[in-house]
This record gives C-alpha cells, structure tokens and sequence, in this order.
C-alpha cells in the first residue's frame, strides 16, 4: 500500500487531528485516513454496479435473463481502451 508524507501541517491542524482520533478512538494516522477517504468517496456517490443492479430488479428481470448476463462473465479483467 501507498505512504504519503505530509510536510508543513500547521500546528493547530496537527492538534485537531489529534483531539479528533481522540474522539473516535484510532490513532492520528488512522484519522487521517478516514479524513482523506471520507473526502475522495462520499457517501452519497453511486456505484456502477449497485445502480445496474437496481435497474434490474426495477425492471423486473427474469432467471433467464439473469443468466444471459452471468454466462457473460468470464472472470477476465477489461483491457483498457485504446484511443489510437
């Protein structure tokens, strides 16, 4: 996994960071870490696959159906697109 070394935090961003992994009971690193992934994945953000999923028991997809879709799954990852 990735580190990330943060220069220059003023002292008081230093110490609220502190006071709040207090206040939840991890440590200064471990709250900057929810910090930082609370910041770049919202809560409220839609996932691709919840959404398809949703779309299909809205419309009321059949066994069948169902199945075309999962026979379509072969396990391989998707290459990535090519713009050349």
């Amino acid at each position: 996994m990735p580190s990330v070394t943060i220069r220059n935090v003023p002292d008081e961003v230093h110490r609220a960071i502190r006071v709040r992994a207090a206040q939840h009971g991890r440590s200064a690193e471990a709250e900057i870490r929810d910090i930082l992934e609370t910041a770049v994945k919202p809560q409220g953000r839609v996932k691709l696959g919840s959404l398809l999923a949703e779309i299909g028991r809205k419309i009321k997809l059949t066994d069948e159906e169902l199945a075309v879709f999962e026979s379509a799954l072969d396990g391989t990852p998707a290459r990535a697109a090519s713009f050349e």
